[in-house]
This record gives structure tokens, sequence and C-alpha cells, in this order.
């Protein structure tokens, strides 16, 4: 029952990222047209403000996860509802703060705003504001139960529930605004779904698993074992917010909800692209775990790294390639001539990542060591000051001065975990960026070769952003199989007999 849970989980994931990803990609430029541009910047700039207070989770529904599995495995029934009773608690005060914190926030929206916002769109804000800080004290508590079926090993049900609930919710969006639906029925939409979803884990932890939450005992050392743990997981997420949200508070004090809006959409897209490598990169802790347990040497846990770099930086070099070819017309196309500057926006954000996104497994070592102390430190020191240096920068460049301070700090978080990584956890770093630099070379070549060629062809056409997308893949596939090492013949070999093999039983 647990393996058929595991496998129906794992494959139910993907389909909520194929999803998601599918859909935001066709419900986005629908949104923006539909709202327009100001609209849709005033929407994702009281999202992203919002966005701040649900950090105040602390961390604590992956906590939730990992020591509701232990009491289980324990058999200490009496345990986990006196953990799960301190986890409520807790819930209840952070809910408190989010309420008091949203409070004070919103009876402050029209000094913050008084210069960028008309009264119009000050009253919508304030709307929104108040709708999404109620979503949030809600969600947060809610969010436990997602929580307490992953301790029990109940993927299924939960996530073909997120699977209804977001295309149900793709579905309302598309006839709200069909029907002349505002960002205000957008935010409505969100918070009715969201508190569906979360009845129905309740209904699944209570009826289905017969869970039990009871304060047996109030512990002191409970609660502190409780933060020790999930403090660190509260950093990584602050250190998300700061990098991606930051941005839109920030533009949104200064300039109006266009330049926000311009903003928001290139942060999308480069969120999409970080999407790519996540399908890949998400699978590989449990194996990270195995051969740390294993005490494998270091050149083992390197040629791992080296391996999984590969296959991941062969995704996101096609992506980053492609979109640097095609993406200023898809961009066009997709949101419209003025989100026209969101291509270089995404263009440098995609540089940010690509190193980021491909060191995954050197994380998932770091977690496997129990060594994310270092990083996370260090991650949230230059976020800030990534985060400094962008509002500096935006008073001249907008938007743009946001994400090149942004990414000029994750660059530098790459080169210091670099040392890092080679000096206190052993990897042959050397090596590796020698394994990886041919794939760097030659997605290089083919960026200027492709870029060079498409000069000659008609620019704003779709016909042609479609040939210049078919001829750009034909030649990746060429150029790259000559650089790809045996095993990863092998296993490209592997997937197309597997696709070959299904084709012929239908």
């Amino acid at each position: 029952m647990a393996v058929n849970q595991l496998k129906g989980g794992v494959a139910l994931s993907y389909v909520i990222i194929l999803l998601t990803n599918g859909i935001g990609l066709v419900l986005t430029p629908f949104i923006i047209r539909s709202l327009g541009q100001s609209e849709y910047g005033l929407w994702t700039m009281i999202g992203a403000l919002v966005g701040y207070m649900s950090v105040l989770d602390f961390g604590l529904n992956k906590t939730i996860v990992r020591f509701v599995a232990k009491y289980r495995a324990e058999n200490d029934k009496k345990g986990e509802e006196n953990f799960l009773a301190h986890g409520f608690i807790m819930y209840g005060l952070i809910s408190l703060m989010v309420v008091v914190g949203g409070l004070t926030v919103y009876f402050n929206l029209d000094t913050l705003y008084a210069n960028t916002l008309t009264i119009d769109e000050l009253r919508k804000a304030k709307t929104m504001f108040l709708i999404l800080v109620f979503n949030l004290a809600i969600s947060l508590p809610g969010g436990a139960f997602t929580g307490i079926c992953s301790g029990y090993e109940e993927f299924i049900l939960p996530r073909t529930a997120n699977i209804i609930r977001y295309v149900s919710r793709s579905l309302l969006v598309v006839s709200l605004l069909l029907l002349g639906g505002d960002s205000v029925g957008i935010v409505i939409v969100d918070t009715s779904m969201n508190l569906l979803i979360i009845a129905i884990n309740m209904t699944i932890v209570f009826k289905k698993l017969k869970v039990k939450i009871y304060l047996h005992q109030f512990d002191k050392k409970l609660l502190k074992l409780i933060f020790g743990y999930s403090i660190w997981i509260f950093i990584f997420a602050l250190v998300h917010q700061f990098r991606w949200q930051f941005g839109q508070l920030i533009l949104g004090l200064t300039f109006t909800t266009s330049v926000v809006a311009i903003y928001a959409v290139g942060i999308t897209l480069g969120n999409y692209y970080g999407a790519f490598s996540s399908a890949i990169a998400s699978v590989f802790l449990p194996k990270a775990m195995k051969m740390v347990s294993a005490n494998v040497t270091s050149t083992e846990l390197t040629n791992m790294f080296i391996r999984i770099s590969r296959i991941i930086l062969l995704v996101l070099l096609y992506v980053l390639g492609g979109f640097i070819l095609v993406g200023e017309d898809f961009v066009y196309f997709w949101a419209g001539e003025p989100f026209i500057d969101a291509y270089l926006y995404a263009v440098i954000i995609m540089l940010g990542l690509t190193l980021l996104l491909s060191q995954g497994f050197g994380n998932n070592i770091l977690e496997a060591k129990n060594k994310i102390k270092f990083r996370g430190l260090l991650l949230l020191f230059l976020t800030l000051c990534g985060a400094a240096l962008g509002a500096y920068l935006a008073q001249e460049q907008k938007g743009l001065g946001m994400i090149i301070g942004t990414v000029i700090f994750m660059l530098l978080e790459r080169i210091i975990m670099t040392w890092y990584y080679h000096s206190k956890i052993g990897l042959q770093m050397f090596r590796y960026y020698k394994e990886i630099a041919p794939l760097f070379t030659m997605a290089f070549v083919l960026i200027v070769i492709t870029n060079y060629l498409s000069q000659f062809l008609p620019s704003l056409s779709v016909k042609y952003l479609i040939v210049r997308g078919l001829v750009y893949s034909g030649l990746y596939v060429v150029l790259f199989w000559f650089i790809l090492t045996n095993n990863e013949k092998l296993l490209v070999n592997s997937a197309i007999e597997k696709v070959r093999s299904k084709i012929v039983r239908k």
C-alpha cells in the first residue's frame, strides 16, 4: 500500500508540475489581456506584499511531515498527538501574528502607495489585501493537514485534490474574466479554492487516517526542538521571498503598476525556466542520503554530482539557447508589445539560475550531511545584499536594476559555495567544472551561430519563430550528441527505446 502511495504520489507530482507550468503559460497572457497591464501589476504587487507574511510558516509544514513520520515509525501514537497539538498551538500564534501584521499594513496602504496608485487602485488594493490576509491566516494552519498526509504516506488523494483544484481554479478564472470580473474576483476565487482544499485534507486526516490531536502535556523542549528543525527551512523560504518578490514591493512604492507588471512577467518566465530542472533534481535527495550513509568516497560523490549536473544542463542550456533566440518574439506574441522588456529580464534571470539549478545535487549532499547552516546564512546575507543593490539600481533602471542586483549576488553565492563544496565537503570541484565546461562551450557556440543566422529571417512572425525554433532544436541535438559521454548516450537510447516500445504496444 505504501509503495503504491509513493509511486502514485511521484507520478502525480509530475502531473502537477506539468499542469502548473503548462496552464500557467496559457493562462498568464489571458489574465494580462483581460485585466490590462496596470491592474495585472496591481494584482501581482499586492500578492507579493502578502507573500512576505507567508514565510511566517517558519517551515512548520515540512517539520510536521518529518516528525509525524518519526512518531509513526516508533509507533508512538501519544507522542504524535502531543506533537500535533504543539504544532497547532504554534500555528494559532502565527495566524494571530498574520492578522495583527496584516491589519497594521492595511491601515498604512494609503501612505505607502499614495504617490503611485490612483484612488480606484488603492480601493482594489485594500480589498485584495484584506482577503489575502484572511486567506493566509487560514491557509497556514490548514497546510498542516497536507503535512500530516505526507507523514502518513498518504499522497494520492491530497495530490489528486490539488490537481482538481488547479484545473477548476483555472476554469473559474477564465469564466470570471470572460464575464467582466477583475483582480478582486480572482483573489476571491483563490481564497474559496484554498478553503475547499483545506476542508478536503481535514476530512482525509480525521476520517480516513483517524488522526487525533490532543495536548497530553505541554513540553517546552518539544517546542524548542520543533523550532530548531524548522528555522533553516524558514530561512530558505525567506530567501526565496526576498529574491523573487522584493522587487515588486520596491517598484510598487516608486513606480506605476505597469512597471511592476513587466517585472512580474520577467520573474514568471524565469520561474518557468527553473521548473525544467525541478522534476529532475527533486528526486535525488534520497540518493544523496544513501550515498552519505554508505560513507562513499568523495570521488564517487563527485562522479554522481557531475553526472546529474550534466543531465540537468542538457535540458537547461537547450531552453536557455532557444529562449535567447526566439524569446523576444515569444514575449511579444505571448504577453504583448508593452511587455517586451520582460525578455531581457528573463534572459538575465535564466543566466543567473543556470549554475544554481544545475548544482542541486550539491545542495542535496549538504542536507544529507546536515551541513545546511553555512549555506542558509550565506544565502540570507547575499540575498539581502542583492535586494539592497537592486533597490538602489532600480531608481534609474527600474525592473532591470532590480534583477541585476539579485543575479550578481546569486552568482557570488555559487562562487563561495564552490569553495565550500571543495574545502569543507571534499567534492572535486576543479574536475567538476572541467567536465561540464564542454556543455557551456557548445551552447555558447550554438547561440552565436543561430542568432547570427536568424538576422536574415523576418522577426515578429509566428511562422519564422517556429522555423527558427525547429532549426535550433535540430542543431542542438546534432552538436550535443558529439560531447555526450557513453553513459549519457546509453541513457538517451534507453529513453527512446522505452517510448518506441510503448508506441508499438499501443
